[in-house]
């Protein structure tokens, strides 16, 4: 059982994904968008771009992020949530938390703390907040 976050976008998740594949070196995401859905699911909601994604996965390392564009409408911006990232080295953790935070708002710069030689919060561009880190030996 692997627990996967689902992220809720407002109309550019598709952007944020891509933006995340290439700061991850990630594959292409999975996604499926409101136009491919099947008639009987449109026509039970808010008529919306067939361009929205409907669902969408992208696969990081081991694990996978999870998103759509808010269909429905009112989803609030994420607050009190982070994806939390731990990278093997200090310099992809860096490079990794710099590319985040272009456009983006850093709530702590990535430093050095007492549990992690590299570690810092930040909200990206597009409202999604992480925390970005290096592996440390107590994980896994």
């Amino acid at each position: 059982m692997t627990p996967i976050p689902y992220l809720t976008f407002h109309g550019n998740c598709l952007e944020a994904l891509e933006t995340y594949r290439r700061i991850f070196d990630a594959p292409e995401p999975n996604v499926m968008t409101f136009g491919e859905a099947p008639q009987d699911v449109r026509d039970s909601m808010p008529e919306t771009s067939p361009q929205a994604v409907l669902h969408a996965a992208l696969k990081i390392g081991d694990g996978w992020i999870y998103g759509s564009d808010d269909i429905m409408g009112g989803t609030p911006r994420m607050a009190g949530c982070s994806v939390t990232v731990d990278l093997p080295d200090e310099a992809r953790a860096r490079a990794v938390f710099d590319a985040l935070a272009d456009h983006g708002e850093v709530h702590m710069a990535f430093s050095p703390t007492f549990w992690s030689p590299g570690f810092g919060m930040l909200t990206d561009r597009f409202g999604i907040r992480w925390m970005i880190g290096v592996e440390t030996p107590m994980e896994g």
